[in-house]
């Protein structure tokens, strides 16, 4: 891991107060500001706009995604739905062929009624991703590793094809954060973190982040956060900041804890197969280790024909059933019913999200723990 990007996640951005020293950035819950004169201020007028706690995790967002600009928004999708606001109407997007759930609901239900169509892609294909774009493509959207069968696409590979064909590439780097993977240097355009999950790590705010270093989109996503308004608020953004002090500590045990319970999941008789690009028996593994720092806490898993998904979800006792991932307590998911519910059955089952597929968000208990609880539900599983 790099040394000095531990160091920047404690002290960097805008995160202590100029004027007081205070080592902790102040929680500005105020919406206005007063003004000396008319046209005179101190750089704030409304906080939609601008507010100094908010600019403290926009600096720093910007700063560990090596980017220029950075900017906070009131969740993840807010922040997707405010980049994909660059579009127009006639415009079309690509996508991979795994991404979250509510981000392909966005662009379904959502942008599709401002004529701006969509097709799904396996991006891993360079081949196939290039002849896919045709003269109205003007974006290109992906995860890596993908949510939720972990599928690793170069991000170099899409960089280039994207410059080559003027169009934009953006990355949700939620799974990896910047601990592990800053896309922007391997010449992504557009970085969007759900922030909701490993930076802010306690599962107790909601929260959305977009780093780049493009000063022409830098304003216009500045001109589009501040006109749709879903901005981050002051408490929420100081929160944000005080979880991601901790995020490489965080970070650290959440991957050696996952390639522990990979390493057991894929040894282990009753488990089909384990989707974590970690291991190297993975397919995803060379790429993964070239532009990431390790494997990151987020895996699969599909048990063998003989086990009951739902009884095994009913029998964990450490492990929770819920929705989301990147806390540091572990989390369990049916994909298929949660996250991915919104993707019609016939493209789930088509890029191989079956109703069989567990994902789980591994945490910072202690693993020996973790592989326990998970091998009393396998068992109870059983049919």
């Amino acid at each position: 891991m790099k040394s000095t990007l531990d160091t920047t996640l404690i002290h960097g951005g805008l995160t202590t107060d100029s004027k007081t020293g205070a080592v902790n950035t102040p929680i500005y819950q105020t919406s206005t500001y007063a003004q000396s004169a008319l046209g005179e201020h101190k750089g704030y007028e409304y906080s939609r706009t601008k507010n100094p706690t908010r600019d403290g995790i926009e600096s720093l967002i910007a700063e560990i995604e090596g980017a220029k600009y950075g900017f906070a928004f009131a969740s993840g999708m807010a922040a997707i739905g405010t980049v994909l606001s660059l579009l127009k109407s006639g415009d079309k997007i690509l996508i991979s062929d795994n991404v979250y759930g509510g981000t392909f609901r966005i662009i379904d239900k959502v942008f599709s009624n401002f004529n701006i169509s969509y097709a799904i892609v396996d991006m891993r294909d360079s081949t196939l991703l290039e002849s896919s774009i045709t003269s109205d493509v003007k974006a290109l959207l992906l995860e890596t590793p993908a949510n939720p069968l972990m599928s690793v696409t170069s991000l170099e590979k899409v960089a280039k094809i994207a410059k080559s064909k003027n169009i934009l590439s953006i990355v949700d780097n939620t799974f990896m954060t910047p601990y592990l993977q800053n896309p922007l240097s391997f010449g992504i355009d557009i970085v969007v973190h759900s922030a909701t999950k490993y930076l802010g790590g306690h599962s107790d705010l909601v929260a959305g982040l977009v780093a780049l270093n493009n000063d022409e989109l830098a304003q216009k996503i500045g001109f589009l956060q501040n006109s749709i308004g879903g901005v981050l608020a002051p408490f929420d953004s100081f929160l944000l900041i005080r979880g991601i002090k901790t995020l490489g500590l965080r970070m650290q045990r959440h991957c050696e804890n996952a390639m522990e319970i990979a390493s057991f999941l894929s040894t282990h008789k009753a488990v089909k197969k384990v989707y974590y690009p970690g291991l190297k028996t993975d397919i995803g593994y060379e790429i993964q280790n070239s532009q990431a720092r390790g494997g990151g806490g987020m895996m699969s898993f599909e048990l063998e024909s003989g086990y009951d998904y739902r009884i095994f979800f009913k029998s964990t006792k450490l492990i929770t059933l819920a929705e989301s991932l990147g806390g540091v307590e572990s989390l369990l998911c049916h994909p298929a019913s949660m996250t991915h519910a919104s993707i019609p059955k016939e493209i789930r089952e088509k890029v191989g999200i079956s109703d069989n597929l567990i994902r789980l968000s591994v945490g910072i208990e202690y693993a020996k723990d973790l592989i326990n609880d998970l091998a009393q539900a396998i068992e109870k599983s059983k049919a």
